[in-house]
């Protein structure tokens, strides 16, 4: 059996937020639902997972809702369940940067479809930036872009004002995951004074659904919030692993370092882990372990 996932976000108004909290969360149980959404005054963003008449009638439902079709909705699949329950979660924000004038719903940048990127990012005068994090960057990027290297969101802003400059940068292409963080980075950008800012509609997952390999500016996977770790071209599953100890993504090489031990550690948290915390972790991945072998019958 595969799962159908499903991604979405949009940036619009919402108010009755504790009400629309419980109702997402009770449809998403009696549809036989798994994943995470949250929602905030700015929008709602998610992922989700499940059979695919629950996931459609979700999109359905968020759709008269809260016009999620005007957003972004994308598909893919998993073998396996790629989340454990289903939560539904109110924040202050659905990504957060701590910016109040990165306010997508008055303002963002201009859309540009995955069809139509490899042409933007090709004109030299266009400065192409990765918005996301430096351990998801390790997985993948676009060739030619620029790492900020984050450790979170929320530090792009510093980014922005200490290495970026309206007047030299006129012309700024970000990308994401899924699109939502270069959204709402253009929004602040704007903000900033920048002149023209283009972000990836559907982000790095609609360029891989869409651009074939043989056209693709892209190098390596794409990192994902869920289980799979990463996908490739089609979002077929990648070929890296998660340290269940850290959560940092892993290569092949970096399971076969003397550092790694699954459940345990790995090159990156090797250096933190004391005794206590070492055999915590391999009773929990022994249960763990158990536990999907009984499930597997």
């Amino acid at each position: 059996m595969s799962y159908d996932v499903v991604a979405f976000y949009r940036f619009v108004p919402l108010a009755g937020l504790e009400a629309l909290r419980e109702q997402l969360l009770a449809f998403c149980r009696k549809a036989g639902l798994r994943g995470t959404i949250l929602i905030a005054p700015e929008g709602i963003n998610g992922t989700v997972a499940g059979p695919s008449a629950g996931t459609l009638a979700l999109v359905e439902s968020l759709d008269g809702i809260c016009g999620l079709l005007k957003g972004e909705v994308k598909h893919s699949s998993a073998a396996t369940w790629p989340f454990a329950r289903m939560k539904v979660r109110i924040r202050p924000e659905i990504i957060t940067m701590r910016a109040p004038e990165a306010d997508p719903t008055r303002r963002a940048g201009q859309y540009v479809s995955a069809r139509e990127w490899n042409d933007l990012v090709s004109d030299p005068d266009v400065l192409l930036i990765d918005t996301r994090n430096r351990y998801e960057t390790k997985v993948g990027t676009f060739e030619g872009a620029v790492d900020p290297r984050i450790d979170s969101f929320t530090e792009f802003k510093d980014y922005v004002e200490t290495a970026l400059d309206p007047a030299r940068h006129r012309k700024v292409a970000m990308f994401c995951t899924g699109g939502i963080r270069c959204e709402k980075a253009s929004s602040f950008m704007l903000a900033q004074g920048f002149e023209t800012v283009y972000h990836l509609k559907g982000g790095i997952l609609k360029y891989l659904e869409e651009v074939e390999p043989d056209a693709s500016r892209w190098n390596g996977e794409c990192y994902v919030f869920d289980e799979r770790v990463a996908v490739g071209h089609g979002l077929a599953p990648g070929s890296w692993t998660a340290c269940f100890a850290c959560g940092q993504p892993l290569s092949g090489d970096e399971t076969q370092a003397d550092s790694f031990e699954a459940g345990v550690s790995c090159p990156h948290c090797i250096d933190r882990l004391t005794d206590e915390r070492a055999r915590d972790l391999r009773a929990r991945h022994l249960q763990m372990t158990e536990a999907k072998r009984d499930a597997s019958g």
